[in-house]
């Protein structure tokens, strides 16, 4: 999904960088020996995994002396398939502060950063070293019990609506919904939408363009697959979302239980197929599509990138730079 690259702009402006490529979570620093343990009728943990990823930013003043740099960055929080903890934090000593909130809706934790001033070819630099477990899935053996919910709660409603470019109420998807086999019902009628969108659409490479566009193309790549997917999926009244990894996005899909609790099961839209489970190990950066982040309102984020805001100093140019998001050993 090589769709964003990094880039350098003006202090003045808003900076919005999404890397190529979680809702009421405990803190980062959750043990992994506090796991829960998996209830029979969802998704299933098979092999588990462990990783070290930095996640920060490097900012350097060579255009001259800037003020009241605030720099957000999502980071990864415990899911039932992940559990994460912090390791290790540095920041040099012109950073004033760094602090964690949970407060977007729907999926993402925040690292803030604020910098009060840099003097001209002065740099700050913080950053956090998470050890990540993560788990890939498997379904669960009997899925017969497994519902569409007849009444969602507003936790899991949000996630039958438009986000972008994933066009629900669009002609199209409607059109689209018609070709579904009209006996299949809950786990079956999942699998058939799977199965028709990977049918509709060859995976290739390429500009965002979202489901519609997808479709009509026939051509898409994993955001694509996955957009078209949620978007048939909540055009039939079943809650989907985006689940974010690196380099890598995967839908997930919401079913009940017999006794009425929820389960998300994941499935790999772009790939090998797998459905009701995937083979990932990657950690989970974010789960939604559809944000609203205080530091700009004005916009729906379909991901929660990386953004800074600040002022440079009169006859100042723009400073480097740098986001910092890799696995270390």
């Amino acid at each position: 999904m090589n769709k964003h690259t990094l880039r350098r702009v003006s202090i003045a402006a808003l900076l919005a960088i999404v890397l190529g490529l979680c809702v009421g979570a405990k803190p980062a620093y959750a043990q992994f020996d506090d796991e829960p343990k998996a209830n029979p009728n969802g998704a299933q943990p098979d092999k588990a995994e462990t990783l070290k990823l930095k996640i920060g930013v490097k900012i350097t003043a060579d255009g001259g002396p800037c003020a009241g740099l605030r720099i957000t960055a999502p980071v990864p929080i415990d899911w039932p398939e992940q559990k994460v903890k912090i390791i290790e934090e540095k920041s040099t000593p012109n950073v004033r502060n760094v602090t964690y909130v949970n407060h977007i809706a729907g999926g993402v934790r925040q690292m803030i950063v604020q910098i009060p001033n840099l003097q001209r070819g002065e740099t700050a630099e913080s950053y956090v070293i998470y050890e990540i477990k993560r788990s890939s899935l498997i379904p669960p053996e009997d899925t017969s019990k497994l519902k569409v919910p007849e009444k969602p709660g507003n936790d899991v409603k949000k996630y039958l609506t438009e986000s972008p470019y994933i066009e629900v109420n669009n002609s199209k998807i409607s059109a689209l919904a018609k070709e579904l086999p009209t006996d299949k019902k809950n786990w079956e009628r999942v699998e058939a939408i799977y199965d028709l969108i990977r049918s509709k659409v060859k995976y290739e490479e390429g500009p965002l363009k979202g489901a519609v566009k997808a479709l009509q193309d026939g051509t898409g790549d994993c955001e694509e697959l996955t957009s078209l997917f949620i978007a048939l999926c909540r055009q039939q009244r079943i809650p989907a979302r985006t689940v974010w990894v690196s380099g890598h996005c995967y839908p997930e899909f919401y079913l009940v239980d017999e006794d009425g609790k929820g389960h998300w099961f994941p499935c790999q839209a772009a790939g090998t197929r797998a459905f009701g489970g995937i083979p990932e190990h990657r950690a989970i950066l974010q789960k939604g599509d559809n944000f609203t982040d205080p530091d700009r309102p004005r916009e729906r984020l379909r991901y929660v990138s990386e953004f800074m805001k600040g002022s440079a100093i009169k006859g100042s140019k723009q400073p480097s730079v740098d986001f910092i998001r890799k696995v270390v050993e």
